[in-house]
């Protein structure tokens, strides 16, 4: 699965509690690749080995279902079906329905049919070509959120040669089921970070926040432009900075406009978003970093319980009203 978000850096501070023998100051952490990069997942309570496995156990079946370039996902059975109906597991159908509400509400700026287009651009493993304007084209005809049809456990592409791409939302999704059964195995404190999806649950066992960097834009991999304080929250960013390529002085990165096959053109270099759910999150951040500064801006101040902060390419940050700093 092709990851879009950028990579967050995360500052986890030594920790000093002494005062509850359920929780260790040294964490259990699992790290792995999955979904094409490193997933990490670290928790303060004690006796947490299995709940660790198995979370990295969920992550991999995850991957087999959501998964557009692994052959035999159930993604890749849909996107091979010829526009007949496939029908696909509850996850995979509850995570579709999300990518379709923000879809929706971002007005098509984040599209779950962008396969086509990102397949043509390839960004992984583009050193510098662009594609013809004419297969540019031809791919964004097949772009369409509304041509996906949902019934029950059944998804249909009304667009024969459409194609459905998760990667702007599943680790995102995946992080809030992580999230949903760390709690309900009793666990309070726990970070999880899905390739730079980070998600808190509770705080460090001390009570404090976790302390989140956010990379400087094309800067090395390591230093912190700023950070943000979390409890209980999510942080995602979306940027033009990890996956690009340049030609004649020009940055095409992999933040795909649907409407005109080509990367948005605009004064941001990132958006990360804070908010309660990693999938919002997630959404948020793409559509976000489509909208630009300032209608951006506008438009998460009117979210509840949502900020977020917008790195513009003269390096100057744009803070939301009640950003977490």
């Amino acid at each position: 699965m092709k990851t879009r978000k950028i990579t967050i850096l995360l500052t986890l501070v030594t920790l000093l509690f002494t005062g509850c023998s359920s929780v260790s100051n040294n964490p259990l952490t699992r790290t792995t690749t999955l979904f094409d990069t490193v997933i990490t997942i670290h928790i303060y309570d004690k006796d947490s080995d299995s709940i660790l496995d198995n979370c990295i156990e969920k992550c991999e079946e995850y991957e087999k279902k959501f998964s557009r370039t692994l052959e035999g996902s159930e993604i890749y059975q849909l996107n091979h079906a010829g526009g007949k109906a496939v029908e696909l597991s509850e996850d995979t159908i509850e995570l579709i329905q999300l990518g379709l509400k923000y879809s929706e509400l971002s007005k098509g700026r984040f599209d779950i049919t962008i396969a086509p287009l990102a397949a043509l651009w390839d960004f992984k493993n583009n050193t510098g070509t662009l594609p013809s304007e004419e297969s540019i084209s031809q791919a964004v005809s097949l772009i369409g959120y509304q041509n996906v049809h949902v019934e029950g456990n059944t998804v249909q592409l009304l667009t024969p040669n459409a194609a459905i791409d998760l990667g702007g939302i599943a680790k995102g999704y995946i992080a809030d089921q992580l999230k949903a059964y760390m709690e309900d195995q009793g666990i309070n404190h726990a970070l999880i970070d899905l390739g730079g999806n980070v998600l808190a649950v509770g705080s460090k066992p001390d009570g404090s926040a976790f302390n989140i960097g956010i990379q400087k834009p094309f800067a090395a991999t390591g230093e912190a432009i700023t950070s943000v304080k979390i409890k209980d929250k999510a942080v995602v960013t979306s940027g033009n900075y990890q996956r690009y390529f340049q030609l004649d002085g020009k940055i095409y990165h992999h933040i795909l406009d649907p409407k005109t096959g080509y990367p948005y053109d605009n004064d941001l270099q990132s958006v990360t978003v804070v908010c309660d759910s990693s999938s919002d999150a997630d959404g948020l951040s793409t559509t976000l970093f489509a909208m630009g500064l300032s209608e951006g801006l506008e438009y998460v101040e009117n979210l509840p319980s949502v900020e977020a902060v917008f790195i513009t390419k003269d390096g100057s940050l744009h803070y939301s009203s009640n950003f977490p700093k």
